[in-house]
């Protein structure tokens, strides 16, 4: 499945803001966006330049693109979905990659990144509804249980993770047990629980045109 393999750390440093792509790297000193905040590239210090409209609206949606780390194909399948679907359009589309597997493993605090939960969901880690689900993008609806594979390394592995970054929470849609590293899904997320510095109309507006 294709995804993006580059550097994690440039991606927000040309975002221009820190998207939490690298776990707990991202909180420490080696961060490189808080060491070097402006674009990546041999001129990136000390260029200067106002962006269009359409460039405001492009660089919103490959924000949001890098956060959940998907690509354009698939990114604009969720959009038609969302213009498909009851209520507000820019809404439906965070609501469906919220949704996504690898997201909830990630939002449960079972992994440090998104990049990680994809790999432990890729590797046959994790179940849902006692089934073993291999395809990050599985869509999760309400009453969904997501367990992870009850393996000694594995177990040991993710409740060390949980100890560092359980403090970040979980979002009121899900219900964590974290020793057996259990999820249910209680309810479908809303806009409020996205928590994140996206502005979805740019890109409504950006695939209205």
């Amino acid at each position: 499945m294709a995804r993006y393999t580059g550097s994690s750390c440039r991606v927000c440093r040309r975002e221009g803001e820190k998207l939490f792509l690298k776990g707990t790297r991202c909180f420490s000193d080696k961060c490189a966006f808080t060491r070097r905040s402006y674009v990546p590239g041999q001129h990136g210090k000390g260029r200067r330049f106002k962006p269009s409209n359409y460039g405001i609206q492009l660089r919103e949606k490959q924000k949001v693109k890098k956060i959940y780390g998907i690509l354009e194909k698939q990114f604009r399948k969720y959009f038609k979905l969302a213009e498909r679907s009851k209520g507000v359009t820019g809404e439906k589309l965070l609501e469906i990659l919220e949704r996504r597997l690898d997201n909830v493993v990630f939002r449960s605090c079972f992994a440090y990144s998104r990049a990680q939960a994809r790999q432990m969901v890729r590797h046959g880690l994790v179940h849902v509804n006692n089934r073993k689900v291999n395809i990050p993008s599985y869509s999760t609806k309400t009453g969904d249980v997501i367990q992870l594979k009850q393996k000694d390394k594995l177990v040991k592995n993710v409740k060390e993770i949980i100890e560092k970054i359980k403090d970040r929470g979980v979002p009121e849609w899900l219900k964590e047990d974290f020793e057996g590293l259990k999820a249910s899904v209680t309810r479908l997320p809303e806009r409020s629980d996205v928590g994140m510095n996206i502005k979805e109309q740019l890109i409504v507006e950006l695939y209205s045109k």
